[in-house]
C-alpha cells in the first residue's frame, strides 16, 4: 500500500525590495576657498516627493547639478535604480529620465519658445508639431505659453513657465524642481500640485526645493535638511509645523514681521494719475489708464502674474521709458519727462527683479556696485572724481547694517548667494535716505531667513515716512508686509484696496482675469 507524501505548505511569494529610484553616498564637492557638499548622502523612492530644504549657500543647488550632470562630484557614489552611475552631462542625465528645471535659467534669448525647447530633446522632431504640443502642455497645467514668442521678449516669471514645460515634455522618471511655485497663483500652485502628485502616482520620482515651508509641508513625503554644505537632519514635513522646518534649516526661530503704525505725514510720496502706456515690444503689454498712490508710511503691493504689464510698468516708473509728465509725480513733483537717473536725483530708489545684470553688474565689486547709483550720496566724489575711499566705506557699511555674508566690500557681486547680493542691493537703496522706494520681487530665491529680514527691512523703511511699491508674484509676501494691495492684469491695474478687505483666493482670481477689477 503506497503512502502519501505530506504535502508541504505553500510559501507565500517573495517580494522584491524596491530600489531607490536615487541614492547619493558621502558626495562631497569642493571649490576654491569652500567645500559645497560635505559627506553628503540622500535617498529617493519611486514616485516619492522629496523636499530639500536649507538656506541659500547651503550647497542645495550644487547637489542638484551633480545629479544632473551640469557638476561632477569629487567624492561619493551615484546609485540609480541600484547601480552606480556616472552621469557626465546633461544629455546623459535626460536619457536617464532625469528632467531639472532650474532656479536661473538656461535660455536662449534670441530664439523662441519652440525652438528652446526643441534643444532640449534628442529624438527627432517637428516644430510645428512641437510648438502645438507646447501650447497644449503648457494650457493643461496652468502654465500658458505662446510658443512662437522670442525668449527676449520675456518677462522672468515667464522664463520660468518654459523651463518648467520643457521639463515636463521629456517624460522625466525624476524631475528637480527648483523654487517652481514662484509665479504662479494660488489657483495655479494648487493645479501644479495636482500634476505633481498624478505624475508621483505613476512612479516619478520628484526632487522638490522651495523656501515656501507651508508647500513643502503640503505636498512633500519627506525632507533632506542642510546646513553650510552638510545634511543635518531628515524629516517627514507632515509631521512639523513651519517652525520647526525652519529652525532646521536656520537654527533659530523665525521672525515675524511686525507692522507699527505709522504716525507721521502722509501725503502721497509717489503717485500715477490715468497712465496709458504703448510698449514697445512688440510682445508686451501696453499699459491702459493706470492710477496708483503710495503714501508715506505705507507699503502698497501690486501683484500680478508675469507677462501683464509688470516690466512695462516699472520701467514707467523707473524713468527708464519717460510718459506724459504729470502722469508721475514723485512727493508732488510731476517727474514723467524725467530720465532714470533725474529721478534717483529727486529721490526716487528702485529695485529691479533682476539682480545680477540690473541691480549688480555680476564682475563687480560690491564697493564698485554701490557706486552705480550711490555716487549722488554727500562724500562720494571729490574734486569732481569719484572717491573710491568713500565707496569703499559705504559698501562696509552696508555690508554691516544689512547683515551681508560675503568675504568684504571688494567680493565680486556674483560670488554672493542670491539673499545676500539682494540684501545689498535694497540696503545699497535704503542708505541713499530715498523718499520713494520702488522694488520687484524683493525675496525671489531667497531662504525664509533672508526673505523675513527683507521684509521686515521694507516695513521699517515704510514707517520712517517713506512711500514703498512692492511688486511681487509672491502672494504670502504681499500680505504680510503690504496696507494696501492692487493686482495688474492686461496691463489694467486694480484699485488698491487693504489687505484686511481681501484675501488670497480673491487676488489670485484678479490675477488669473477670471474677477472684476473691482474692490473685493
Amino acid at each position: 500500500m503506497m503512502t502519501e507524501e505530506p504535502i508541504a505548505p505553500e510559501r507565500a511569494p517573495t517580494q522584491t525590495p524596491i530600489e531607490p529610484r536615487l541614492a547619493l553616498h558621502h558626495i562631497t564637492k569642493r571649490y576654491p576657498g569652500v567645500v559645497a557638499n560635505n559627506d553628503v548622502s540622500l535617498t529617493v523612492m519611486p514616485g516619492e516627493i522629496h523636499a530639500v530644504l536649507g538656506e541659500n549657500g547651503a550647497g542645495k543647488s550644487t547637489l542638484m547639478k551633480i545629479i544632473y550632470g551640469t557638476v561632477q562630484a569629487d567624492e561619493g557614489q551615484l546609485m540609480w535604480n541600484g547601480r552606480e552611475t556616472v552621469i557626465p552631462n546633461p544629455a546623459a542625465a535626460r536619457a536617464f529620465g532625469i528632467g531639472m528645471v532650474f532656479q536661473h535659467f538656461s535660455l536662449f534669448e534670441t530664439l523662441t519658445v519652440t525652438e528652446n525647447i526643441a534643444l532640449a530633446l534628442d529624438a527627432p522632431f517637428d516644430l510645428k508639431a512641437l510648438a502645438v504640443r507646447v501650447k497644449t502642455v503648457s494650457e493643461k497645467y496652468g502654465l500658458p505659453l505662446d510658443p512662437y514668442r522670442l525668449v527676449h521678449s520675456l518677462s522672468v516669471g515667464e522664463r520660468q513657465r518654459v523651463e518648467i514645460v520643457r521639463c515636463l515634455l521629456q517624460d522625466p522618471k525624476l524631475l528637480i524642481l527648483d523654487e517652481p511655485t514662484s509665479v504662479l497663483t494660488p489657483q495655479a500652485v494648487l493645479k501644479l500640485f495636482e500634476t505633481l502628485r498624478q505624475l508621483a502616482s505613476e512612479g516619478v520620482s520628484i526632487l522638490y526645493i522651495s523656501h515656501k515651508l507651508h508647500e513643502i509641508q503640503t505636498l512633500c513625503d519627506g525632507a533632506t535638511v542642510m546646513r553650510g554644505g552638510k545634511v543635518t537632519g531628515h524629516a517627514n514635513p507632515k509631521e512639523e509645523t513651519t517652525g520647526s522646518l525652519a529652525r532646521m534649516m536656520i537654527g533659530r526661530d523665525l521672525p515675524v514681521c511686525q507692522s507699527p503704525d505709522y504716525a507721521g505725514d502722509t501725503g502721497n510720496a509717489l503717485e500715477v494719475r490715468n497712465l496709458t502706456a504703448a510698449s514697445d515690444d512688440p510682445f508686451g503689454v501696453s499699459l491702459n489708464d493706470i492710477s496708483l498712490s503710495v503714501q508715506r508710511g505705507e507699503v502698497v503691493g501690486i501683484a500680478g502674474i508675469s507677462g501683464n504689464g509688470q516690466a512695462e510698468l516699472l520701467a514707467a516708473l523707473s524713468g527708464e521709458h519717460t510718459v506724459g509728465d504729470d502722469a508721475v509725480l514723485l512727493d508732488g513733483v510731476p517727474v514723467g519727462q524725467l530720465d532714470a537717473g533725474q529721478r534717483r536725483d529727486l529721490g526716487l530708489a528702485f529695485v529691479p527683479e533682476e539682480r545680477l545684470g540690473r541691480g549688480a553688474v555680476p564682475s563687480m565689486s560690491l564697493a564698485n556696485n554701490a557706486m552705480l547709483t550711490a555716487h549722488r550720496q554727500s562724500g562720494m566724489k571729490k574734486y569732481g572724481l569719484l572717491n573710491y575711499a568713500a565707496t569703499r566705506e559705504f559698501a562696509k557699511r552696508c555690508i554691516e547694517r544689512f547683515d551681508v555674508r560675503c568675504n568684504g566690500e571688494q567680493s565680486a557681486a556674483r560670488s554672493l548667494s542670491g539673499g545676500n547680493l539682494q540684501k545689498f542691493i535694497v540696503g545699497r537703496e535704503i542708505m541713499q535716505s530715498p523718499k520713494a522706494m520702488i522694488v520687484a520681487q524683493p525675496t525671489w530665491g531667497v531662504d525664509v531667513g533672508a526673505s523675513a529680514f527683507l521684509r521686515q527691512t521694507l516695513i521699517d523703511l515704510s514707517r520712517s515716512g517713506v512711500g514703498v511699491l512692492v511688486i511681487s508674484e509672491e502672494l504670502d509676501e504681499l500680505f504680510e508686509i503690504c496696507d494696501r494691495i492692487a493686482v495688474l492684469s492686461e496691463g489694467r491695474l486694480s484699485p488698491a484696496v487693504p489687505k484686511t478687505q481681501t484675501n488670497a483666493e480673491d487676488i489670485g482670481l484678479l490675477m488669473a482675469g477670471k474677477a472684476e477689477k473691482e474692490p473685493v
